[in-house]
């Protein structure tokens, strides 16, 4: 007793505990007050249900199937089936192990009658945990249990987020591709235009190449979408777990998503996010290897012992057989192992410390990832209002240009400008849209969210 109980302070026995120099304040910046937190919030964005932040009834299904069928996400859940089964294993090494070895034999010396042997025993051994040597390895275990279970959530909630942008993705590639379409069909109207009057003498022959160069130019993009939609469906799918096929979906003028949010205190984001969990599971594990490795200096005292039937007796061979018991005890003291305990312990302490550096970077990589998300969703709101006065006026633009242009008081040049301004300010504001979109799921996965 005295001796377990110096022993503990050589962390044989003692549970881990979160190292007090890892840093968890101040994870992300403030939108409004540079080099400060945010203010403490009651309700995280991040603890909502996924299904109260993305509404489409079909981005919905798609989710729901996909937390089904995807492989990474399966993959993950027979990870946790295998260190629930080590964990097991772990906990059984304390029960004594019990074995039946049957065992005969048959000798003839120099043609002598042979003589016939055999035993019967139940062989047992129990490993006395004196000295932490199974303590460490069930602790261990159990903490590589709980990291598996929030790795399987972090593949949860990135399969979430994924599978929201890249839905998004394909509303936004569609309101170009309607766009771009529109665009052309105007275009094409131009140059039918420039054709006619340049039968009358109304226009030179650049303007007509000039407007079939925009036109074809617009043509030609509607191609690089068609494309870029075609690829997204099929990674769509490969999320799905199913073959390459079209996507039914929404448009993007229907789409809601939060607009209020709160973030919490960076100590909700540390025990929220699954990534940072298991981050720091991993270096409980460390700890507890290394705890194993220190106990690996100490005794290993084991209690063994047989009991069964035998006819062979101090090498005399009597029938019928008589009752055999046995009872050994053994202590096994590490001496010089060719320094190996010495090299384990110092690479245990080793990945211990690389473990804690891991750990304070994913902590830091979730603030940044919190804070860049907030800046995106702010700048892309705060800039949203200039976009349309400028999608507005760039249309206002083109109309009164052609209206000038068929008066005679414009050149097709400028229609040409006109339009294709108008063609650039539509693009820009869906992409802003998109944009705005991308920041609330960026936030709500790196805030933990999707994880239950």
């Amino acid at each position: 007793m005295c001796a377990a109980a110096l022993l503990s302070s050589c962390h044989i026995y003692k549970a881990y505990d979160r190292p007090e120099d890892i840093v968890a304040q101040g994870l992300y910046r403030d939108t409004a007050v540079v080099n400060d937190t945010l203010a403490s919030d009651t309700v995280n964005f991040g603890n909502l249900p996924w299904r109260e932040v993305f509404t489409d009834p079909q981005l919905q299904a798609f989710i729901e199937k996909a937390l089904a069928n995807n492989a990474d996400l399966r993959s993950a859940m027979l990870s946790v089936d295998q260190a629930r089964a080590a964990l097991l294993s772990s906990r059984l090494a304390y029960a004594p192990q019990l074995s039946l070895s049957p065992q005969g034999t048959i000798t003839s010396w120099d043609g002598h009658k042979a003589s016939k042997a055999y035993s019967l025993p139940v062989n047992a051994s129990w490993q006395i945990d004196l000295f932490g040597q199974l303590l460490n390895p069930k602790r261990n275990a159990q903490v590589t249990l709980r990291q598996t279970q929030y790795q399987q959530q972090a593949v949860q909630t990135q399969l979430i987020a994924n599978m929201a942008n890249t839905y998004y993705t394909l509303l936004m590639l569609d309101r170009q591709l309607q766009i771009t379409e529109e665009t052309a069909n105007v275009l094409k109207s131009n140059l039918e235009t420039m054709e006619a009057m340049y039968q009358f003498g109304s226009v030179n022959s650049a303007a007509i190449e000039q407007s079939r160069a925009a036109y074809a130019q617009a043509v030609a993009s509607l191609s690089d979408l068609r494309q870029s939609i075609s690829q997204t469906e099929n990674a769509f799918c490969l999320m799905l777990n199913e073959p390459a096929h079209a996507i039914e979906r929404g448009v993007l003028e229907d789409q809601v998503l939060p607009d209020e949010f709160s973030v919490g205190v960076p100590l909700q984001l540390l025990s929220n996010r699954p990534d940072v969990q298991a981050a720091e599971m991993s270096l409980a594990a460390c700890y507890y290897n290394t705890n194993s490795a220190r106990a690996a200096f100490y005794p290993q005292i084991t209690l063994s012992g047989s009991l069964g039937w035998t006819n062979s007796g101090g090498g005399i061979i009597s029938n019928p057989g008589a009752l055999l018991a046995s009872l050994v005890g053994s202590l096994t003291q590490p001496l010089f192992y060719r320094g190996t305990n010495i090299a384990r312990l110092r690479q245990a302490r080793a990945q211990e410390e690389q473990a804690k550096l891991q750990f304070q970077t994913a902590l830091l990589n979730a603030g940044n990832e919190v804070s860049n998300a907030l800046s995106l969703y702010q700048n892309t709101s705060e800039k949203a209002e200039y976009r349309i006065m400028q999608v507005n006026s760039a249309r206002k633009a083109a109309e009164d240009t052609r209206e000038l242009f068929n008066l005679g008081t414009s050149t097709y040049l400028e229609v040409l400008s006109a339009q294709q301004t108008y063609l650039s300010a539509q693009l820009s504001e869906v992409s802003d849209t998109f944009d705005r979109m991308q920041a609330v799921v960026t936030l709500y996965q790196a805030l933990g969210g999707g994880r239950e």
